[in-house]
């Protein structure tokens, strides 16, 4: 009875090892002798023990970090620049089969491009131009995984890192923009106001009687006023009547 205990033992061992089950998001790769089947999954399927190999890969989106790269812009200016890629294997036969590490692959491929990249960027393009480059990263890594079967979904640049010297001349630019803008805006409100003025004296030059209306007007504001003396001219046209009368 032993050999025949042992016998089944092995044989319900031999039927476990041949059923294998994945998540909805596992694909297995399975190579017989050596060659390359095909991939199953997800679900419940069978292999032959012993003749068949599994290896399991992931269709989740990864999220990888770029660790920071020392980048001399298109302007030979020296930055730290770091950027977080989203890829994910759309084939699993191919991201066993045409690499050895597609992890390990993706990262280095990701890195080299980023400094080749941004490298023939100026300065100011980087700060400013973020999702172009992005995007002509995102292009460029998944051309060149592409037969990996990975598709690269997204590249964002995080953060660049400037030398103190280039963050101070960039706050002193800054400035210096600022008080351009404010000068420019005086410049146009004085502009306007002069023709606002030139305007009105048009406007009484054709009308004396508005301008003496106005005369009053501005004798009626200062005498509101706590002024013990005042003085205030008086135009000729006033006196005219009363120098006529005299003759």
């Amino acid at each position: 009875m032993q050999p025949f205990v042992i016998i089944v033992i092995l044989a319900i061992l031999l039927i476990a090892s041949a059923i294998k089950v994945f998540r909805e998001y596992d694909r297995g790769v399975v190579f017989r002798l050596g060659r390359l089947v095909d991939y199953k999954g997800p679900g419940i399927f069978f292999i032959i023990p012993i003749i068949d190999r599994v290896v399991k890969v992931g269709l989740r989106t990864i999220v990888m970090d770029v660790p920071p790269q020392d980048i001399i812009t298109k302007d030979n200016v020296s930055v730290k620049v770091n950027a977080v890629l989203y890829f994910r294997v759309v084939d699993p036969s191919k991201a066993i089969v045409e690499v050895e590490d597609y992890l390990y692959a993706t990262s280095q491929l990701a890195q080299t491009t980023l400094r080749s990249t941004l490298g023939q960027a100026e300065l100011d393009e980087l700060l400013s131009a973020r999702d172009k480059i992005n995007q002509e990263l995102q292009t460029i890594i998944d051309r060149h995984t592409d037969p990996w079967g990975i598709k690269v979904s997204l590249v964002e640049v995080k953060h660049v890192d400037l030398p103190v010297e280039m963050q101070r001349a960039m706050a002193r630019q800054a400035e210096a923009e600022r008080e351009r803008r404010a000068k420019v805006i005086h410049a146009e409100g004085e502009f306007q106001a002069s023709q606002k003025l030139a305007d009105a004296a048009e406007v009484l030059s054709k009308r004396p009687a508005s301008l003496q209306l106005r005369f009053l007007q501005t004798l009626t504001e200062i005498a509101s006023e706590n002024n013990s003396t005042t003085i205030f001219p008086v135009p000729i046209d006033l006196l005219t009547p009363f120098m006529e009368k005299n003759k």
